[in-house]
């Protein structure tokens, strides 16, 4: 299992707009073949920092995702609302709690 951190910094005029862009997206997002887990966290100290969280069956099936018709359309708005370069980190689930 691949879990997937994805930070974004927004433009605070822009907030609601990625909200509710995430809301219209997500399920979309998380019947996507591999996926089997996404949520968006939002920072306690900076309520313009978010955070994706997903779980990947492979590191395949996430870059099966980002060339995806699906991800290009979601990303190519969401881009355009950042204050900052996102920041993304892949890691492995090795032990479950």
């Amino acid at each position: 299992m691949l879990i997937r951190i994805v930070i974004m910094e927004f433009e605070a005029q822009y907030v609601a707009d990625f909200q509710a862009h995430f809301e219209a997206n997500k399920e979309k997002i998380r019947h996507f073949e591999g996926c089997h887990h996404l949520e968006l966290w939002q920072d306690a100290e900076n309520p313009c920092i978010f955070r994706t969280y997903s779980h990947w069956d492979s590191p395949d099936a996430l870059e099966a995702y980002r060339h995806s018709t699906l991800f290009k359309g979601v990303w190519q708005q969401t881009k355009k609302w950042f204050a900052a370069s996102p920041q993304a980190f892949s890691s492995y689930a090795i032990h479950k709690l």
